[in-house]
């Protein structure tokens, strides 16, 4: 059922070796072997190799190349700069966008000593699934709902509502096409996708149509499904150039429209099975565990989540994206968010179509959902940094005591709840103070060495450099700097 063409023919990319790729490079004809690894401006890059002959193919697969990596990441000099990237076999496809005949795998990054990069951000994922794992016993999943807006000219006809566009249908949806095409075209390249559908935002500004849309993935290992996310987000940008249509990722594009967010499903798994939920169909106290660890470290990981000004736009109150550091069920006012799980026991297949039950135990598809994030996020330090709070929530004493101190069950927005409100901690309010939260909290990152110091620094750096201290006020005195960084930050991730 796979869409990805060397799946069908090699079958399971985890057990494929370097004699399967080069075979079905010289069966199918692959004149050229990419190369792409992710930067520390979130982006893909690319090395381009034509394939000279079988053993210049067997080389550069064995080996690598090398790179320089003072210009890939702001925290190598020049002077010590050269890494090595590797390809992951199993990472394999074939590039849609490519005129040539072309085989693009992912690389990892090594030092100059053969040694994994110790800031290389995918690295760090790695690192942070192992402990993950050493400490609890069990594996870190996730997915990603990736929000974006295509913008084109408005042709005038079927308007569609403003910021009524969920799951709008043709012809008041205008791009649902485009959807699907991305669509299609992720699963080619291996993605592995639940679903997608227009989103809430939709307005018309100068003439223009700016409709959001979502694609979503289903869970799996945290480094496969980073990966998904990355090649996700290349796809709907290529194909948005090669139909002429702009696209964007930006946390916030309009004041009083809705931002596009980054959520993030997390579950644990053990022996293959999801232990999120019981078997009596409750959240499993393994599961507030973690959820203790996100509402410790919710602060912090902003640094790694909503990593530029506009990010402060999209996260204000009043709004569904959250403010307030707590959890709750089918709650869209919270950080974090247990959605529906399919746990009311009762056969709904079999009252919608009568004589044919469901037979499919459902208790294993409960995730809890961070939904803080936006796509100026690097996907991997992001998901580490999850994966990191996650972790200590097991670490944690009175991790129970904490879920129960953090759970709500109300619009912790509407007025008659403010009381509830007033106890919480709250997230910071631009990237200054996001930085300083992550200063305070360095320890819980870096402890196992997970997190290198140097990357650490970096990031506290970077968000310090921003200077926007008091952005909501300064924005009140000069609304027009809102769209100054909005064309700024317009192309962030």
């Amino acid at each position: 059922m796979s869409r990805n063409p060397l799946v069908r023919t090699l079958g399971d990319p985890m057990t494929w070796k370097r004699s399967d790729i080069i075979e079905y490079i010289r069966d199918n004809g692959i004149e050229m072997v990419n190369f792409m690894y992710p930067a520390a401006d979130g982006r893909l890059k690319t090395l381009n190799f034509v394939v000279n002959s079988m053993e210049y193919l067997e080389t550069i697969l064995s080996t690598g190349e090398r790179v320089d990596g003072s210009s890939l990441f702001p925290f190598i000099e020049a002077s010590r700069s050269d890494l090595y990237v590797i390809p992951r076999y199993s990472t394999a496809f074939i590039d849609p966008f490519s005129p040539i005949p072309t085989l693009t795998m992912l690389c990892s990054f090594f030092d100059k000593d053969g040694n994994p990069m110790d800031s290389d951000s995918r690295g760090v994922l790695a690192r942070a699934c192992k402990e993950f794992t050493e400490v609890t016993g069990m594996e870190f999943e996730c997915m990603g709902e990736l929000e974006y807006y295509v913008i084109s000219a408005d042709p005038g006809s079927f308007p569609a509502t403003d910021q009524k566009g969920y799951h709008e249908s043709a012809p008041f949806a205008k791009f649902n096409d485009f959807r699907v095409e991305a669509m299609h075209t992720i699963a080619s390249i291996g993605g592995q996708i639940k679903y997608g559908h227009s989103e809430v935002g939709n307005f018309t500004l100068g003439g223009m149509i700016y409709e959001q849309n979502e694609i979503e993935f289903l869970p799996g290992p945290a480094l496969r499904a980073a990966d998904q996310l990355m090649l996700a987000k290349w796809v709907i940008r290529n194909l948005a150039a090669k139909r002429e249509l702009e696209v964007t990722f930006a946390p916030k594009i309009s004041v009083g429209k809705a931002g596009s967010g980054f959520h993030i499903h997390m579950r644990l798994m053990k022996d293959g099975k999801n232990v999120t939920q019981t078997a009596e169909r409750t959240l499993s106290n393994d599961a507030k565990r973690a959820i203790a660890g996100l509402m410790k470290m919710a602060p912090a990981i902003t640094a790694f989540g909503n990593c530029n000004p506009t990010s402060y736009l999209r996260l204000v109150p009043h709004q569904e994206a959250p403010t307030a550091v707590c959890w709750g069920d089918r709650n869209r006012s919270v950080l974090v968010r247990v959605p529906l799980g399919w746990t009311s026991g009762k056969d709904m297949c079999v009252q919608t179509n009568p004589g044919d039950p469901c037979e499919i135990e459902t208790y294993g598809k409960q995730t809890f959902e961070m939904r803080s994030p936006d796509c100026s996020a690097d996907v991997y330090t992001l998901i580490a940094s999850l994966c990191v709070a996650a972790r200590i929530g097991f670490e944690m004493d009175n991790a129970l005591e904490v879920a129960n101190d953090t759970y709500v069950d109300v619009n912790i927005h509407a007025a008659e709840n403010t009381k509830k409100l007033d106890k919480l901690t709250t997230l910071p309010t631009c990237c200054v103070e996001s930085a300083d939260r992550l200063n305070d909290m360095r320890e819980y990152f870096e402890a196992r060495g997970v997190f290198a110091p140097a990357m650490i620094d970096a990031t506290i750096k970077k968000l310090k450099a921003f200077n926007d201290s008091n952005l909501a006020e300064r924005l009140k005195e000069n609304p027009e700097e809102v769209k100054s960084l909005v064309k700024e930050y317009f192309h962030c991730g």
